[in-house]
């Protein structure tokens, strides 16, 4: 019963995730949930929700002597997709900031990403 738990949530974090990643305004207006002035956090939210949802599923998966799901490889995951996200959206200019706001994010995601490297 657990594993079937963590694989429907995993499931509904990443769909969840990737329709916040895509941020579809019309289905937002359909859904009549608040829309954000920015695809911003709620593409950051996305990909958090996904990094959770892939550490479900290592957490689903694991062996013994693995990673942990929910605890170091979970955390790598996370990091992971936030940092990408960030790429993403920097490179694809998707951010409507000044430029301090684009120096501050590059220095977030090597940041993420060195963490992530000192993890394993």
């Amino acid at each position: 019963m657990k594993h079937m738990v963590l694989i429907i949530d995993a499931i509904i974090n990443f769909v969840l995730g990737i329709v916040l990643i895509v941020y579809p305004v019309q289905l937002i207006r359909f859904l009549g949930v608040p829309e954000a002035m920015s695809p911003f956090y709620p593409s950051l939210l996305g990909a958090v929700l996904c990094g959770i949802a892939l550490a479900l599923v290592i957490e689903y998966y694991r062996s013994p002597t693995g990673l942990v799901g929910l605890g170091l490889g979970g955390a790598v995951v996370i990091n992971i997709c936030g940092a990408f996200m960030f790429i993403v959206l920097m490179v694809r200019h998707a951010l409507h900031m000044p430029f301090q706001g684009y120096i501050f994010l590059w220095i977030l995601v090597v940041a993420k990403l060195l963490r992530t490297m000192l993890k394993l």
